[in-house]
């Protein structure tokens, strides 16, 4: 596959999750969420397998693109269940953050086993998660708590709102990846902005003259929360481009093999892994506030020091630094980022 082929690999996975995850979460409610989230994890286990058995390049797009439809379904899912299992407060507190450092240190060390297992075979990569997630499968079936189903649930569905909502959602996502090729200033690039606010509006419109709408807009007016996500749009979104740009670039023009390309990024993987754990009782302690900032203040001296990097660069001078700090800005926020979007929200 070319380089602009290959980046569709994780883009097809970014373009099926974020296009659908405001559905996934409405759709939770109407399902039950332990409902959708074992059945989104079945979904995951047949289009990972058929990822790791591609014959094409195609197909194993086509198959990234359904594996992020099912996450998008499986995480908020997933986060209710934790959110009405622990009341708000402390107890609450422990577990979003348990369940962060569980993210963080599978987000950072995943690295390190997909470099291995690609040393192995490339298809490993999508066939061993999938075996994975049918082992949590049976264990859900057997502990997770089960759904109370809200009475009149189907006649609740807004699906013009989904419509509009998620096909903006996939513009957006579709339009952003493709800039860079079509080019910012492109005639393709410019109409598929406006058709995305062109769609936005007409779903801003619809919610607000539905009784059960797919999205409450009135939640966009707790501070809090906005700022939770704009945060974490943030972090996560620069932590993917450099992890993209980082790959190509070790394993390209440096020739290194993926298992060292994943233990460059180890040390980061590290910090997350000593310091998540503690992130619960730091957050009784701090605050989740002072916590996020810490951590966006590392992640922006982090990227700027890769700015240095060239074919000759020393691995410790220009490439571990930004490693250590956007593994330690991973390690201080991402946890306290999920508290602060769901504290005070109720279980209905």
């Amino acid at each position: 596959m070319s380089t602009g082929s290959l980046q569709w690999v994780v883009s097809a996975y970014v373009l099926g999750y974020g296009g659908f995850l405001l559905l996934g979460g409405r759709a939770a409610d109407l399902m039950g969420r332990r409902r959708q989230f074992l059945g989104a994890l079945a979904v995951f286990v047949v289009t990972s397998a058929v990822a790791g058995l591609a014959i094409s390049g195609s197909v194993l797009i086509a198959a990234r693109f359904v594996t992020g439809m099912s996450a998008a379904f499986s995480v908020p899912a997933g986060m209710s269940i934790i959110t009405t299992s622990f009341p708000d407060g402390p107890m609450r507190n422990k577990a979003l953050g348990l369940y962060a450092a569980t993210g963080g240190v599978g987000f950072s060390l995943g690295l390190v086993f997909s470099g291995l297992l690609t040393e192995i075979d490339w298809r490993m990569v999508f066939l061993v998660p999938a075996a994975v997630a049918t082992v949590t499968q049976i264990v859900g079936h057997r502990v997770l708590p089960q759904d109370v189903r809200p009475v009149g649930a189907r006649h609740r569905f807004d699906l013009a709102g989904a419509i509009t909502l998620t096909g903006s959602m996939l513009l957006l996502v579709y339009t952003i990846v493709e800039a860079p090729t079509a080019g910012w200033a492109s005639l393709r690039t410019i109409a598929g902005f406006a058709a995305v606010v062109a769609l936005l509006t007409l779903f801003v419109m619809l919610e607000q003259r539905r009784e059960h709408p797919l999205v409450r807009l009135g939640i966009l007016r707790s501070w809090p929360l906005v700022r939770a996500h704009l945060a974490a749009m943030t972090l996560i979104g620069a932590w993917f481009g450099l992890q993209f740009i980082a790959t190509l670039y070790l394993q390209q023009p440096r020739g290194w093999s993926p298992l060292e390309t994943g233990l460059a990024v180890f040390p980061g993987g590290v910090l997350v892994t000593v310091v998540a754990p503690a992130i619960p009782s730091l957050i009784e302690r701090f605050g989740v506030t002072r916590l996020i900032t810490a951590g966006l203040v590392c992640a922006a001296i982090a990227y700027p020091l890769f700015l240095r990097v060239d074919l000759d660069s020393s691995y410790a001078v220009a490439i571990l630094p930004t490693m250590l700090l956007a593994g330690f800005a991973f390690a201080l926020a991402y946890g306290p980022l999920n508290v602060a979007a769901t504290t005070g929200i109720a279980a209905h």
